[in-house]
């Protein structure tokens, strides 16, 4: 009796057929072999006799799509928060960018000392500029803001009462919330006033022979109006020095400038803490000061040298890359006459709005163009700065909006471009908000919309 013949091909004979060979020389032998087998798996178990080679290889060929395609993907940004926690916060420069390519692709002075052929030290690339830049003693820089407040307590005030106003225990991106960070740094909470209200003799009340510290923590994502009381930073360090404790302060959104400079609202300044008696700030890279993520820490010698021997700063330190950014980012402050045109943030943050307006007014005829038979119109709107910074004050600025059946739909298509778009449903109309669409984006965004209708 005759052999009986498989009604699929065998692996080896798709291994051979032509259609394999661009597989195998894009993902490699044994990617390609897993794909074949779990192919021809799924066609047994299905019964989907015959098969002809090629569109097993084909099948085939679209897993191997999925799996080799990366999920951190370059969008446009059209959401209306300049820095978007979910979309990376703050842009960067160009030069910080190939300057953080450049430190990954090879050997750096990461912490090696030309001048003296010895070790050196990897914060002082950023750390001299720091103190330049805010007239601190010291500085240091860890992974985040975040880290830099965990850091700061774990050193200061492990086992020992932190007193915090009960209207500053804020809660940031991420569900974290500054007292579970305090608990996690070893330190004890000790809170103080009310939400809306505290007074100076709330603190002096609340100091005692554990206290370690003083702290303040800026209400960058919140405001809270009407009948309120604060104390003022120079009278909670007169009262913190007078206990003969330091008084920290958390400012979270990392400005290093008065953006007032700009017709922006004034955002609190680690300089301006400094001058009025706290001894230790701390601030975010990734939010008003335009660079990579990091938390900069800033102040009194004596403490900065603290935090730097403490065994957690090396599980917190920056990498080589983010380092290379930042100083470049930094660099860029030392000519604050061009800051504005050269720090992505900032001149997104500070982009005319008929700038704005006509950019929003070229786009909209590829968007019309695209969905012929949907509303598109130019509309006047509010951006936000985001990650927690002023949170009360938006800028005026214009979108592209869309109407029609299926918003989500829609919305859910121009996420699926090749560059994704992410915009934002409200009032019944897909809103894209032109602010973060800069000219040298704009033409590949209107040659995405304009490509095939199955591109879209």
């Amino acid at each position: 009796m005759p052999a009986s013949t498989s009604p699929l091909p065998s692996l080896d004979a798709l291994l051979r057929a032509p259609e394999a060979d661009l597989l195998l020389a894009r993902f490699g032998r044994p990617a390609v072999i897993v794909a074949l087998r779990a192919e021809l798996a799924s066609r047994r178990a299905a019964r989907a006799f015959p098969s002809a080679a090629a569109a097993i290889v084909d099948a085939a060929a679209d897993a191997l799509a999925r799996r080799f395609a990366v999920s951190q993907l370059s969008v446009f940004n059209m959401t209306g928060t300049v820095l978007h926690t979910n979309l990376g916060r703050a842009p960067l420069p160009r030069e910080a960018a190939d300057a953080a390519a450049d430190a990954l692709a090879g050997a750096t002075t990461l912490e090696f000392d030309l001048a003296t052929g010895r070790r050196g030290e990897r914060d002082e690339h950023v750390a001299r500029l720091l103190r330049a830049i805010t007239g601190a003693e010291a500085a240091t820089v860890v992974n985040n803001n975040a880290a830099a407040v965990l850091l700061i307590l774990n050193t200061l005030a492990l086992g020992r009462e932190v007193p915090v106003s009960r209207g500053e225990l804020i809660e940031i991106g991420g569900a974290f919330r500054i007292p579970e960070i305090m608990t996690r740094a070893g330190a004890v909470l000790r809170e103080v006033g009310t939400t809306n209200r505290t007074h100076l003799r709330d603190f002096r009340a609340a100091i005692g022979t554990e206290t370690a510290l003083l702290m303040r923590v800026h209400q960058a994502n919140y405001a809270i109006e009407g009948f309120t009381a604060a104390v003022g930073t120079a009278e909670l360090a007169a009262v913190a020095h007078a206990a003969g404790l330091p008084l920290v302060e958390d400012l979270g959104s990392g400005s290093l400038v008065d953006l007032a400079r700009w017709g922006l609202p004034h955002e609190p300044m680690p300089q301006e803490s400094l001058a009025a008696g706290v001894d230790i700030v701390s601030v975010s890279g990734d939010k008003l000061l335009g660079g990579p993520q990091a938390g900069l820490i800033l102040g009194r010698a004596d403490l900065i040298r603290r935090l730097d021997a403490n065994p957690l700063k090396r599980a917190l330190r920056l990498d080589k890359a983010r380092l290379a950014a930042l100083e470049r980012v930094l660099l860029l402050y030392l000519d604050p006459d061009r800051l504005a045109e050269r720090l992505p943030t900032l001149r997104l943050l500070v982009r005319a709005a008929n700038d704005i307006r006509a950019t929003a007014e070229r786009v909209s005829a590829a968007v019309r163009s695209a969905w012929p038979h949907r509303p598109v119109t130019v509309a006047p709107c509010r951006s936000q700065i985001g990650s927690g910074a002023l949170p009360v004050d938006l800028l005026a600025s214009f979108a592209v909006t869309i109407g029609g059946d299926d918003l989500a739909g829609l919305a859910a298509s121009l996420r699926n471009l090749p560059r994704p778009v992410i915009g934002r449903l409200h009032e019944d109309r897909l809103w894209l908000d032109c602010r973060c669409l800069e000219a040298h984006d704009e033409a590949a965004f209107v040659a995405q919309l304009c490509g095939p209708a199955d591109s879209r």
